[in-house]
C-alpha cells in the first residue's frame, strides 16, 4: 500500500531541491554557513510561513463573512 500524500510531498521536495540548486548553485550539503546562519535562514522561512498563514486566515474570514 502506498500513501499518495507522502508520495506527493516527496515529489515536491525533489522539485524544490532542483529549484534551489538552480537558483543558488549549491545544495544543503554546503559547508560555508555557520550554525547561526542556518538558524537565521530557518527563522526567516518560518516568518514567511507565518505571513502566509495570516494572509490565508484573512481570506478565509473574509470568505466566511460573505456567506
Amino acid at each position: 500500500m502506498k500513501d499518495t500524500i507522502v508520495k506527493s510531498v516527496i515529489e515536491q521536495f525533489k522539485q524544490r531541491s532542483e529549484v534551489g540548486i538552480k537558483k543558488y548553485n549549491t545544495t544543503l550539503d554546503r559547508k560555508d554557513l555557520s550554525t547561526q546562519q542556518w538558524l537565521q535562514h530557518l527563522q526567516e522561512e518560518l516568518m514567511d510561513a507565518t505571513l502566509y498563514i495570516q494572509k490565508l486566515k484573512e481570506i478565509f474570514d473574509r470568505t466566511k463573512n460573505e456567506k
